[in-house]
C-alpha cells in the first residue's frame, strides 16, 4: 500500500499532456452539472447521467443528458431521482441507476445522512426503487458476471473503515443484496492509509475475469482543503484480493481550469466512468471541483492487465 504523495509522484514521472475538453450541457439553466457518468446507450439514445445543482446547495437531482452535436441536452420526462452523483450499470438485461440519497438524520434532524439507492427499469422513464443501502454509506457499485453472480464494492466508514475503504463480496442475484451483506461485506486487504480515502465508481469485467476498478482517492491537507485524485486498481473477484494496486491515473492539474464549488473544492477529480476504445486509449469522464464535468483522453488504464 502506497500513500497518495508517492502514487502522485510516480504518476507524474510518467504523465504526459492529452485532449482535454469541458462538457457542454443545456437545460439545467443556472444549475452547475457534474459528478457525470460516462455515456451509455438507452434504447438507441446516448447519454449521460449528471449531478445537477445550485453552486450553494448540496440538495440535488440527477438529470439524463442526451448528445446532441457538441452538446449534451436534458431530456424531459425522465424518472426524478432526488439523488447525487449518478453510476449505471446492467443486471439481468435491466438497467440499474443508482445514487446517493441525502436525508434529515434520524439522530439529529437538523444535520444531514445519506444512503445509495438503486433504481431498475427498461428505459429512462420506467425506473422505481429496488435498494436501499445502509444510512451513511456512499460509493456503493455492482457489476454483474458472466456467471450472473453480482459483485458488489462497498464503502464502509467509521469504526470499519475509518474514512472510506472498499468492501467486496459476491451476490448470487439482486435479491440477496441485502443492507447486512452490504454491512458485513469484507475489507479489501490494505489499500488507503487510514488518513487517506476512495472509493469506487465504475467497474470493468476484464478479458482474463478480473475487474478493473475505476475510482477515488483523497486526503486532506493542512488548511483542511480536500485533495481527490482519479485511480485505478484491479480485483480477482475468485479470491477477493487486489491483484493490481492503486494507481492514480489523472489530478486536477491535468483538466482545465473552471468553477469551484468551495475553496476548499479546487483540487478534486472524482472519477464518472471510462469509455475503453481499440486503439488502447480511453476517454476519462469526471467531475471537478463539485462543480464542472470534463473528458480527458488518457491511455487505457487496463489493458496491459488482460493478458
Amino acid at each position: 500500500m502506497k500513500e497518495i504523495a508517492e502514487l502522485l509522484k510516480e504518476y507524474r514521472a510518467k504523465n504526459e499532456a492529452t485532449a482535454v475538453e469541458r462538457l457542454c450541457f443545456v437545460g439545467a439553466f443556472d444549475h452547475d452539472v457534474y459528478n457525470i457518468t460516462a455515456p451509455f446507450v438507452v434504447n438507441g439514445t446516448e447519454v449521460i447521467a449528471g449531478r445537477i445543482e445550485a453552486r450553494d446547495s448540496e440538495m440535488a437531482h440527477i438529470g439524463f443528458f442526451e448528445k446532441q452535436d457538441d452538446a449534451w441536452v436534458l431530456l424531459e420526462n425522465t424518472t426524478e431521482l432526488a439523488l447525487q452523483d449518478p453510476f449505471v450499470t446492467r443486471i439481468d438485461n435491466a438497467w440499474i441507476i443508482g445514487g446517493v440519497e441525502v436525508f434529515p438524520s434520524a439522530e439529529d434532524p437538523a444535520k444531514l445522512a445519506w444512503r445509495t439507492c438503486l433504481y431498475r427499469g427498461t428505459s429512462l422513464t420506467d425506473l422505481t426503487l429496488v435498494f436501499q443501502g445502509p444510512v451513511g454509506m456512499k460509493d456503493l457499485r455492482l457489476k454483474q458476471l458472466p456467471s450472473g453472480e453480482i459483485a458488489v464494492f462497498t464503502r464502509p466508514q467509521g469504526e470499519k473503515g475509518g474514512r472510506g475503504k472498499i468492501g467486496f463480496c459476491l451476490v448470487k442475484n439482486l435479491a440477496e443484496l441485502t443492507v447486512a451483506c452490504v454491512e458485513e461485506a469484507p475489507l479489501l486487504a490494505p489499500h488507503f492509509a487510514d488518513e487517506e480515502w476512495g472509493g469506487a465508481n465504475e467497474i470493468h469485467f476484464l478479458k482474463n475475469g478480473q475487474l478493473g476498478v475505476l475510482g477515488h482517492i483523497a486526503n486532506f491537507d493542512s488548511a483542511g482543503d480536500r485533495h481527490y485524485y482519479a485511480a485505478v486498481c484491479v480485483v480477482d473477484p475468485a479470491t477477493s484480493e487486489i491483484v493490481v494496486p492503486m494507481t492514480i491515473i489523472s489530478e486536477r492539474a491535468d483538466f482545465l481550469d473552471g468553477p469551484t464549488k468551495r475553496p476548499d473544492l479546487v483540487d478534486v477529480v472524482f472519477s464518472g466512468g471510462l469509455v475503453r476504445k481499440p486503439d488502447g486509449t480511453a476517454d476519462l469522464y469526471v467531475g471537478i471541483s463539485d462543480a464542472d464535468a470534463q473528458k480527458r483522453v488518457i491511455r487505457d488504464p487496463f489493458v496491459k492487465f488482460e493478458g
